[in-house]
């Protein structure tokens, strides 16, 4: 009987991964009919009186490319101490940001700033630029080496499921969870007194080891979340050195 029970617990087991397989390959030639989206990091904040340009350049342009760009907009903290702390901002956002200033060999960092596919940035209000490198950044046969599936949401928690179609030595995944859109009335800083809409706010950030066996993750949502939020889950497939090779994102349904 115990003989039994091992062999069927290890069928079922057997039979979970694949059903688990063929969930996230399936798709795979659809997936990689479309092109692979352009990633826009905006590092912002509501205390930058330089910065609801940029802000509105990036939801123009998502809305624009909703199928060619994903935008991330990165509150950092570095400006909450003139007056207004921005509900979003984020210590780790600024120490990211720092990360590719050592990257582009930066003197300091500065806001707006919009760093594309992680490989080269300039100031997030130049619609000019921005419109110019997502056209040469289109350019090219770009399959997309990066499946998301299986996303579920339960107890504050989202998890989901990935795959990746090449050689995963010296990368890494990087799961972020955004706000779609929300408004903010502003009361003090350089921004007082106005109304500010931000979109695609980064909420929460996991890096995510890659390795030959888990194809599973999760994230949590922060409690700055409300009920009304509209959810997107983005992974994101990067070399060691933060150039982004691929990218998804799904809606998460609440």
């Amino acid at each position: 009987m115990i003989k039994k029970a091992i062999i069927l617990s290890f069928t079922f087991f057997a039979l979970s991964l694949y059903t688990l397989y063929t969930a996230c390959t399936k798709t795979k030639s659809v997936i990689q009919e479309n092109k692979n989206p352009i990633v826009l990091e905006l590092f912002t904040s509501q205390g930058c009186s330089s910065c609801p340009p940029a802000d509105v350049l990036l939801k123009q342009i998502k809305n624009k490319f909703p199928n060619d760009v994903i935008a991330l907009s990165y509150h950092v903290d570095y400006w909450d101490y003139i007056g207004w702390k921005d509900p979003f901002s984020n210590q780790a956002h600024a120490k990211k940001q720092r990360e590719y200033g050592r990257k582009f060999d930066q003197r300091s960092i500065y806001t707006p700033q919009l760093v594309i596919n992680g490989k080269e940035h300039f100031v997030g209000s130049n619609s000019s630029i921005l419109y110019s490198k997502i056209k040469e950044y289109s350019i090219g046969n770009r399959e997309n080496p990066v499946e998301l599936c299986g996303v579920e949401l339960s107890n504050g928690t989202i998890s989901f499921s990935y795959n990746t179609f090449e050689n995963i030595s010296d990368k890494q995944l990087r799961a972020v969870l955004v706000i779609n859109e929300r408004e903010t009335q502003v009361k003090r800083g350089e921004n007082r007194n106005r109304r500010l809409m931000n979109s695609n706010i980064v909420v929460a950030e996991k890096n995510i080891e890659l390795n030959n066996y888990d194809r599973e993750s999760f994230i949590s949502i922060p409690d700055l979340v409300k009920n009304t939020d509209d959810l997107i889950l983005v992974v994101i497939l990067e070399a060691q050195n933060h150039d982004i090779l691929g990218a998804v994102q799904k809606p998460i349904g609440r």
